[in-house]
Order: structure tokens, then sequence, then C-alpha cells
């Protein structure tokens, strides 16, 4: 079951996290690092974006975002909770408010995808995703 309510001493707040927040979710193990000029750019580019707050150090402790056209393509980006942050609900309450804001501004069959690393993939499908192969797989390219 999905969580939706936060432990207490954690906010939710709409919008990315400040670019040194993003810096240090980005530095975690599972996702990659980001330059300074990588994130002041793409903190501007999303089509929503929201993080939780720790509330006793004021720091973001988890993120997520959603980048697409807003009418029918949407795919789910930047799912990070801090380590000793976790097991708590967070990104569970993170995915929730991006899926929640898509359902609700979104049109009928509007299509939500997301790359899932081992670490996600429980959260993943507690929340309704399966994996698109043998019909589609992700495939990517990464310039040098």
């Amino acid at each position: 079951m999905a969580t939706t309510s936060l432990p207490r001493g954690y906010a939710l707040k709409e919008g990315p996290p400040s670019v040194n927040d993003y810096l240090a979710l980005r530095s975690i193990p599972g996702p990659s690092p980001k330059t300074e000029t990588q994130a002041r750019a793409c903190l501007n580019g999303a089509w929503f974006a929201c993080h939780v707050v720790h509330e006793e150090t004021g720091t973001a402790v988890a993120m997520g975002r959603v980048i697409g056209d807003g009418g029918w393509y949407f795919h789910i980006i930047d799912m990070a909770v801090l380590p000793e942050h976790q097991r708590r609900g967070l990104g569970s309450v993170i995915l929730t408010t991006l899926t929640g804001r898509i359902r609700r501004d979104a049109p009928p069959g509007a299509y939500i995808n997301l790359l899932a690393d081992p670490p996600g993939r429980s959260l993943y499908e507690r929340h309704g995703f399966t994996e698109t192969a043998p019909n589609s797989i992700g495939m990517a390219m990464k310039l040098p």
C-alpha cells in the first residue's frame, strides 16, 4: 500500500529543491552526481517537481520531478531520498504527489514512465508501475 502522509518532522514542498540540496540528493548511491551547471538548468525544466524538507534542518531530504509535454507523455525522474531518511515513506509520498498531479492535469490515456534502478523497483511496483519488456525496453545514449 502506498504511503500518502509524511511522518512528523517533515514537510512536502511543491517545486524543486535548491541547487545545493539537489546536488546532495544526486550524490547518494543510485543517482549519478551532477554539476552545478546541470542542476541549475534542469531544476527549471521540469513539468512538475516536489521535495520533502526535514523541518529540523530545513534541508531537502527527498525529491522527485516530472518532465514531459503536458499532453500525453510524462517521465518521472530524480527520485531520491537521503539514506538516513529512507524507510519512512518519503519516496512513496513523493511518487504519490507526482502521479497525483499527472492524474489531475493530464488528459485520459496519458503515458507515465520511469527508469527503475533496483533500489526503487518495489516502490514503483507498489504504485502500479509494471515492466514494459518485451513489448518495449528502455534505451539510452550518454554523451561523452
